[in-house]
């Protein structure tokens, strides 16, 4: 800290002479006004550290909720390369299927299409 910012030290104030009644109102104020400035500047370092804390908490979470949703869209991604591959070796032992109807609807499958279901 600087050399003369603790309130505890006097060594920068000057004694008033006794019958100054003035110089000791303004001492007495600069003193007031001094306490006031070092207790709201500490009460600013303390907000300004819970807010870095409450930063860091929040940025560690969303990492690990962006951690989970890249490993999801990792498994949803190989589920429908398997299914497209699926899809694919039926189409080419199913002749008998209009491929409109298929996808444009939501009807299930044929009932010879023997799929084992994504191994999760």
């Amino acid at each position: 800290m600087a050399q003369g910012s603790d309130s505890n030290d006097t060594s920068y104030t000057k004694s008033p002479s006794p019958g100054n009644k003035q110089g000791s109102s303004d001492d007495m104020r600069k003193v007031m006004r001094r306490e006031k400035n070092r207790i709201a500047a500490q009460k600013s370092r303390q907000r300004q550290t819970q807010k870095a804390d409450s930063l860091h908490l929040e940025s560690e979470s969303l990492e690990k909720e962006n951690a989970a949703l890249r490993k999801e869209v990792k498994r949803l991604t190989e589920e429908a390369k398997y299914l497209s591959m699926v899809l694919s070796n039926h189409e080419s032992v199913c002749t008998g299927v209009n491929h409109e109807q298929l996808y444009g609807s939501h009807a299930p499958f044929h009932q010879h299409i023997n799929i084992q279901h994504y191994p999760l």
